[in-house]
Formats: C-alpha cells, structure tokens, sequence
C-alpha cells in the first residue's frame, strides 16, 4: 500500500529546467517503489496546481515509464492517475468524454487532441457505454462492495416493512442490470412461506439513463418473481441526467404511489451525483423524498472526500482512497484476472479521471464521507434507522464466505456499517427514515 507521506516543498518559481529532475533524484533515494510514486504524482499535482504545466509534463513522462495496466497495483494506480493529470490542464474541455475516445481506441496514455469524425466518437461512445455496464458486472462479482451494500440494504428494507403487508414499492435511483433485488424477493417469498401469509405485490420503480437497459432489466425481474411465485410489476423511469431540480421535477408527476403501499427509497451509490458546489438543489430532493413518506431509505457511499473545492486535497484523497482499492484486488484476483483489468480501466478509471480531470459542473464523483451525509440528512428531516446484528452477521458472512481475504474490515460507527481494506474505510451503507 502506498505510504501516506506528504508531498515534498517544490519551489514554483524557479524556471530552471533541471528542477523535476532534481525532484525525481531527490524522491528516488532508498524507499520503496510505492512511496516514490506516491511523492511523484503528489508532486504532479502540486505542479498542476500552480500552473507549473511544463514541469508537470516531464514529471508525468517520467511517471509514465514507472506505469502499466498490467503491472502491480502500484504500477496500474499510476498508469491511471497519469492518465487523469494528462487531462487535467484542459479540465474545461477533458470530461470523461475524452477518456471514453482514447479507452475504447485502447490506449495507453491520454492525449487531448485526438481528433476523429463524430460517427467514430458516437461508436466509441456506446461501445464504451456497453463497456461499462459489463465492468459494472466484473465488479459486482470480484469485489465484495456492491454486494455488500445491496446485502444489507435489502436486510434494511425486510425489517423496516411489516410482516403481512400485502403492497410493496421500492423506488431504486440509479438501478443498472437490478441484480440488488432477486435476493429481496426470494427473501419475501421465503418469509410467506414462513407465515403462511399470502406472498405481497411487489412494484419496483427503476431509474436510469437508458431505457433499452431499464426495459430488459425488468423483463429479468418480472421472470425471477415468476418463479417464485411473486406477483411483480415493474416500471421504467427515464432520466438523462442527474440534476437534482430535474430529478425531484420527476418525483411527483412520474410516481404513482397506491393506497396501503410500503414505500422503500434506494440510494446506492447515487447521492453524491447530485452534490453540486451548492447543496441546495440536493437538499430540495431530500425534501421531496422525505414527502412521499417511505418507510425506509437505503443509503451507500464512498467514504471518501472527492468533493473538496481544492484540487490538491482532493488529489491526494483519490490516490489515497483508490490506493487501498487497487491493494485489495491485488491481494484477492490473480494478476492476469482479465476482469480486474477491465474494472480497474474503465470502472474506476472513469471515476479516476473525473475527479482529477473535471471541474465545476463536468465533475460528477463528488463523493463525501459519512459525516456529511449524516448532517444532510439530518437537516433535511431524516433520522438514522440502526442497522441490525443480523445484518451485520450478514455482512460478515458475504466476506467469510465470498471474499475469504483477512485485509477487507468491517465496522460499525453511528449505528451504520463501514467496509474497508486493511484500515481504511471505503464504503459506507446507513438506514434512515
């Protein structure tokens, strides 16, 4: 893991050109590899911060030799943060449109003036898109954060709606290919059985981006209920974009809610699309969700501060963060995992570069830690629903079983659940009402 030193003093105003590679000799004395890449690319950064471009090129080119997508953790991080800080003096223009071009031409390095036809941008656009989805799969499968965070969700959901109701509705944000919800409803049907009661009627509302995916994820639920004998519908909810005044516009009019129907919210890995430099406008969604009354909502996020308005503190979070995540998949996946390749290019080199690379309204992965969030939610009505010992015997389970590695911890902090490597949190998962 990379050490957590802080970045050596560079002096900005000299122009001498020898400086970065003073620097690099000066980085390069006896330590290890990780902490001497870990110096540079703060180092970077700094640069970059201070509008030091040409000094930051040739600390990147040297950076670059240091980095692989197929070497050890070390060696991907920095080929992905290389990648992000080549965009970074262009941020007004190099959103992850610019890293979808030169991944799907699969490259190794980012430039920013790749030129090509707009049909050859569209195509790469949607072979991306496809990409992406399939990454997401990788990682649901390979990583136990996902699966955790849908675990336990769901346990929150069960305990929060009383045995014998007989209409349920689950509003999922962000739903991609459903996989959180076959384990829900064989839960449901199992507790029928156990009751004798007859089983609920299940509605879920899914939202996303595309509705050709939403549609085939509700003809797979639809066919799983079918097989337990649930009664299930499902709608689709289209939206194409994540501003939060748009998306609590949608709210009132795209929502039906039923008579005697349980309400739960779903927020994986949603909310913090909806941070911009004001929270306002989140705000208002919290207050439109807190209005429909739902019994439950389920929130999971990154437990890290991707949001901070510096570009260095928020540099040195990600490397931080993203650090510990590359560790555990070289710890858990063997190294020629052709899986963890794809996840680590284009899952979390996606968010990589968005945090690095975009600013202002472009920068989407404002991710925040869990204290914020409490105090959104706080203030906009919510109060923490404890998590249960039984899901927490859950959880514990999914790793023991799953993801046998001793480096992955769980903990508990203001009744919610913390999942991290070695001793680093990364996600968190909260129950509220």
């Amino acid at each position: 893991m990379l050490g957590s030193l802080n970045p050596s003093p560079h002096d900005h105003q000299e122009e001498d050109p020898s400086t970065t590679d003073l620097q690099y000799r000066r980085i390069t004395q006896p330590s290890s590899p990780a902490i001497q890449m870990r110096q540079l690319l703060i180092s970077c950064a700094e640069l970059i911060s201070h509008s030091d471009f040409s000094a930051a090129h040739r600390l990147i080119s040297i950076l670059s030799t240091h980095s692989s997508p197929y070497g050890d953790s070390t060696e991907r991080l920095v080929h992905q943060f290389v990648r992000a800080l080549s965009l970074r003096p262009n941020h007004t223009h190099a959103t992850v449109s610019a890293f979808i071009l030169n991944t799907s031409n699969a490259t190794t390095s980012i430039t920013t003036n790749t030129t090509t036809t707009t049909a050859t941008n569209m195509s790469n656009i949607t072979n991306f898109d496809s990409s992406l989805q399939s990454s997401y799969l990788s990682l649901n499968q390979i990583t136990p954060f996902i699966r955790f965070s849908h675990l336990t969700a769901n346990q929150a959901i069960l305990e929060a709606i009383e045995v014998g109701q007989q209409a349920i509705h689950i509003l999922d944000f962000d739903i991609m290919h459903g996989v959180q919800w076959p384990p829900l409803m064989q839960a449901l049907a199992e507790r029928s059985n156990d009751t004798l009661l007859p089983p609920p009627m299940l509605r879920i509302t899914g939202t996303g981006h595309d509705l050709n995916i939403l549609q085939r994820t509700g003809d797979r639920l639809l066919k799983f209920a079918h097989t337990l004998g649930l009664r299930f519908q499902f709608h689709p909810l289209l939206i194409l974009n994540d501003d939060p005044t748009s998306v609590a516009r949608y709210l009132p009019s795209a929502l039906t809610l039923l008579p005697d129907e349980a309400l739960a919210v779903n927020c994986v890995l949603y909310l913090h699309r909806l941070l911009k430099d004001d929270s306002r406008d989140l705000r208002l969604f919290l207050h439109k969700i807190k209005a429909l009354n739902p019994k439950v909502v389920t929130i999971a996020e990154r437990e890290a501060n991707h949001n901070h308005p510096l570009f260095l503190q928020r540099f040195v979070e990600a490397l931080d963060h993203y650090t510990a995540i590359f560790d555990s998949l070289e710890a858990t996946l063997p190294p020629n995992s052709r899986e963890r390749l794809a996840v680590e290019q284009i899952w979390f080199g996606r968010e990589i570069v968005d945090i690095v690379a975009a600013e202002g309204d472009n920068r989407r992965e404002r991710h925040e830690r869990f204290e914020s969030w409490e105090v959104i939610l706080r203030s906009s009505g919510f109060a923490n629903v404890p998590l249960s010992p039984f899901a927490l015997s859950q959880a514990k389970l999914l790793l023991r079983l799953h993801y046998p590695s001793e480096g992955y911890q769980l903990q508990i902090f203001n009744n919610s659940f913390f999942l991290g490597w070695q001793n680093r949190p990364l996600f968190s998962i909260s129950s509220w009402r």
